[in-house]
């Protein structure tokens, strides 16, 4: 009788020991934590391909449609021509969805937003080590679309405001307009890095400026792919390619649009999320734009899951 309590008690201390060395073992590797962990994890991946620079011309094709042609000669790695392999790496933006589970948005650095007709990263490594960014021959980009007419062409800044991103005008002398063939943009960029095609957002209505605040913030406002804070506010064009990221700061949890950017009597969603050691927020409201309109979006705790279903339905807003 001695030896089945002795028994039990040990199997139990055991049991004791395995839950408190279970509770004490750090989380998993992929688990989320912040809104940086949320974009690399759960947002656009990043799309690789090697190839050797005795290929070229080489054509890649990425997930969502978008061609890249990289003709012989483009690469130089400080000043010097690249030979052997080289390996691309490219991401994908092409729905509103992906824009902001990206961390990017369709601000100009004029601060009026843009519309977009599609972007993406490019990046060209060799031997673990980028490329020059400017191309001794430019890279031919096919961008799929719906739709007719002419687009611009952006390439990212990720300093605006110090640490924030915006669309500006590529190197002078590039190609700067589009016309659409046969249902693609098809152009010629000298330059990797962050490539739009994106038109201003065709509002003529009158402009104003708008302020949004997030009183129960539990963190700090995030900048560009969320190198720093934690929580974004994007204001969502209804039927349009639009995500605008409200960043400029005006006081405490507060954030407003660039100044008269935000045209009055637009219908748009605004959201706001936000990651926290390990903890999901989420807040949206349907709004109309009005002259010097002031909101507050309220966060709620919630999961990974409904905050990705929430954005994804961007889609189709």
């Amino acid at each position: 009788m001695k030896t089945t309590k002795l028994f039990v008690t040990m199997i139990a201390a055991a049991s004791c020991f395995y839950a408190c060395k279970k509770n004490d073992a750090p989380p998993p590797e992929d688990q989320i934590k912040n809104t940086r962990d949320f974009i690399e994890k759960a947002g656009p991946q990043i799309q690789s391909f090697t190839f050797s620079t005795a290929d070229l011309p080489k054509t890649v094709t990425l997930k969502g449609g978008v061609k890249i042609t990289f003709p012989a000669g483009a690469f130089q790695q400080n000043g010097e021509a690249v030979t052997g392999n080289v390996t691309v790496e490219a991401i994908e933006l092409l729905k509103r969805s992906q824009l902001v589970m990206a961390g990017v948005n369709t601000n100009h650095i004029s601060g009026m937003p843009l519309q977009s007709d599609g972007s993406l990263f490019l990046d060209v490594k060799s031997g673990g080590q980028s490329v020059d960014a400017e191309l001794k021959v430019p890279v031919r980009i096919e961008m799929p679309t719906d739709r007719d007419g002419f687009t611009q062409l952006w390439i990212g800044a990720d300093t605006v405001q110090g640490n924030q991103f915006a669309w500006q005008n590529p190197r002078q002398g590039a190609q700067r307009e589009v016309k659409v063939d046969n249902f693609v943009f098809a152009f010629d960029f000298g330059e990797l890095g962050w490539v739009n095609c994106d038109i201003f957002w065709n509002m003529s209505n009158p402009k104003t400026t708008m302020k949004v605040s997030v009183p129960n913030n539990p963190g700090t406002m995030a900048n560009f792919r969320a190198m720093e804070g934690e929580t974004y506010v994007f204001f969502i064009a209804k039927g349009d390619n639009v995500v605008a990221q409200l960043y400029t700061p005006d006081g405490e949890n507060q954030v407003k649009s660039y100044d008269n950017a935000m045209p009055v009597g637009a219908e748009g969603r605004l959201i706001s999320f936000s990651i926290k050691d390990g903890k999901y927020y989420f807040a949206k409201k349907d709004i109309t734009i009005t002259e010097n309109q002031v909101e507050a979006l309220t966060l709620a705790e919630t999961t990974e899951s409904a905050v990705q279903t929430e954005i994804t339905a961007l889609d189709g807003f």
